[in-house]
């Protein structure tokens, strides 16, 4: 599961790449006895590659049948959030909020910015505790594991278990105003200032870069 590379060896047998110990490490996991051969990729962390009509494969029906008595689960209800924002897995676009953000009330700011730029709001395992968003928001080893285009980081120092979460990202952004914050070892691009002077600048930055376009 949450496999970020897929490819096959010379001797045919699947090979998947998946990272342990909190996205510190990667291994490398084959099947060589035991068929099919599964894999679970993490979303949007593999490119979307062009058919290629010259290769050919074949389907094998199976008849798969499971004597109900023996499953141990059961879902008893299916619950949808009523919300009609982006998943966070499937965003590409992430603005998160973390101890930085000092209250529920003060994500307003990073609302704002997303709505500008059309991305979802993440936060960070320490936010959520407080409190002050959803358990569905929040981006970690113990929330959703998120690759977007785009990752802006408003007041998350960078715990590993939020590293492991949002390390795939493709371009990471961190605001924070303590300039020996973890997550600036993980960014591409490190703002060390006040998220509350920054995030309002970059709002009205984007809208003007959004008009002309």
């Amino acid at each position: 599961t949450d496999c970020t590379g897929l490819s096959i060896g010379d001797d045919g047998v699947l090979v998947a790449k998946r990272p342990v110990y909190a996205g510190k490490a990667y291994i490398e996991v084959t099947c060589p006895t035991a068929r099919p051969q599964m894999a679970q990729v993490r979303p949007n962390v593999l490119p979307v590659v062009q058919p290629d009509g010259s290769k050919k494969g074949s389907s094998v029906r199976v008849d798969a049948r499971i004597d109900p008595a023996s499953l141990r689960t059961a879902v008893l209800e299916v619950v949808k959030s009523a919300a009609a924002k982006v998943d966070l897995t499937e965003a590409e676009i992430i603005v998160s909020g973390g101890r930085g953000m000092k209250g529920a009330e003060n994500f307003k700011v990073l609302e704002e910015l997303a709505e500008v730029i059309k991305a979802t709001v993440g936060a960070s395992r320490a936010a959520v505790d407080s409190g002050w968003r959803d358990h569905g928001d929040q981006v970690g080893q113990t929330g959703k594991v998120v690759t977007p285009n785009l990752y802006i980081a408003c007041g998350i120092s960078g715990a590993i278990q939020h590293l492991a979460g949002m390390g795939s990202s493709k371009v990471i952004v961190a605001i924070n105003k303590d300039p020996d914050a973890p997550i600036f070892q993980k960014a591409d691009y490190g703002i060390v200032e006040d998220l509350f002077k920054v995030v309002p600048v970059l709002k009205e930055e984007f809208k003007k870069l959004l008009s002309e376009s």
